[in-house]
């Protein structure tokens, strides 16, 4: 059987697979009935594994043509979203308030195939091919914990795969360099001096300093960002205040940094502590902040790319092969990249809605095209390794 055959030959499995996990959605680090899932999976299809901790798998598949000590890792994660699904679909949520609308189902289904397809095979090539599921990714917490257990030892290349429900099945996009976005998550207190409302000369309006925190903030992207260098700065809550005719004394800010650039990144905490701290004192209040460094840029490698584009010349048409366009969305998969070379890719799924509608419906057969991806790209990448030694 070729490659396209064989994954036909599994894929009504794995659509199984994806509608189980799909109907049962778990969050954050907490996916023991998905991890459970596939795991039942692999022992049916006699595949060796280990898990981690916090309820990551890590399957080493070793080819046995000849020795060798190159390892490339596929990654897949499997946590839900907080949102309370709104489709019609007969395998659709059962949990209250919990939905699979990043597609992390189909992720961790198609790596399931991949896996099993690189054992029936593993007699042809030479090296280790890595396949992990990650808890934890909506949070950032996974790739640091799957890390922490592991799973980058001794890895030259790593691939990691994303849908893309806006984009037609069956193409895949991909772009060298900057792909998805370095997140920032804050916190701000601003703190003043209650007081009556017919009297706000006898406090200090935590309100007023809050609001004008809020416009001073964009003075960061306006006026002291390079504006070839993208960054975003969203608040996303402001709460404050108790009555009417109250001067609030404490107000709370929360909100979201996005960038690309490393020096735009780097030079965040500072500036943001600086505007925030000083516009509460211009209004006689003092104001606290908290930066949660959530998670890098997804960078690609150039080298990574290069074995993309060779595996995406054997399985895709040229037309189906296209380049991604960068986005301010967020991806613990950049932590990887900090290791080793590494390419993060975006598999078209006409899901009709975008990622995490409520109302997002991921088209199953994409990921026939996943797996050839994956299950390619490491064949690829093995042998580009080897030569390059």
């Amino acid at each position: 059987m070729n490659l396209k055959e064989r994954v036909n030959s599994i894929y009504p499995e794995l659509v199984e697979l994806r509608r189980s996990i799909h109907e049962e959605p778990e969050v954050g680090m907490d996916t023991v009935k998905t991890k459970d899932k596939i795991v039942a999976l692999l022992k049916e299809k006699n595949i060796q594994y280990r898990t981690t901790s916090k309820n990551g798998i890590i399957v080493d598949i070793k080819g046995t043509k000849e020795e060798s000590n190159q390892v490339v890792l596929l990654r897949a994660d499997m946590d839900a979203l907080c949102l309370q699904e709104n489709t019609d679909l007969p395998y659709a949520s059962k949990e209250d308030g919990k939905m699979h609308a990043c597609g992390h189902d189909l992720h961790s289904s198609m790596l399931v195939g991949t896996a099993i397809i690189l054992n029936d095979l593993k007699d042809t090539f030479s090296g280790t091919i890595r396949c992990i599921w990650q808890p934890g990714e909506e949070t950032s917490q996974g790739a640091t914990h799957m890390i922490e257990e592991g799973v980058m030892d001794n890895v030259k290349m790593g691939f990691g795969m994303h849908v893309d429900p806006l984009s037609p099945t069956g193409t895949l996009s991909a772009k060298r360099g900057a792909d998805w976005a370095a997140v920032d998550h804050f916190e701000i207190c601003v703190k003043g001096i209650g007081a009556h409302g017919a009297t706000p000369q006898k406090g200090k309006d935590a309100i007023v300093a809050a609001s004008a925190l809020v416009l001073n903030l964009q003075t960061l992207v306006s006026r002291e960002c390079d504006p070839m260098k993208p960054l975003v700065i969203t608040v996303g809550q402001f709460h404050g205040g108790s009555s009417y005719n109250i001067i609030a004394n404490e107000v709370y800010l929360e909100g979201t940094c996005r960038s690309f650039d490393e020096e735009v990144y780097d030079a965040l905490p500072s500036a943001l502590d600086r505007v925030v701290k000083n516009t509460a004192q211009a209004y006689g209040c003092e104001a606290t902040i908290n930066l949660d460094r959530v998670a890098k840029a997804v960078i690609n490698d150039d080298e990574a790319f290069d074995v993309l584009e060779i595996t995406a010349n054997k399985v895709l048409d040229a037309e189906n092969f296209q380049k991604a366009e960068p986005a301010m969305i967020g991806e613990d998969f950049s932590e990887y990249g900090q290791i080793a070379p590494c390419v993060f890719t975006h598999l078209g799924c006409d899901g009709g809605y975008p990622l995490h509608s409520c109302y997002v419906n991921f088209k199953e057969e994409a990921m026939l095209t996943g797996i050839e991806i994956e299950v390619q790209f490491g064949l690829d990448a093995l042998e580009y390794l080897t030569k390059k030694v």
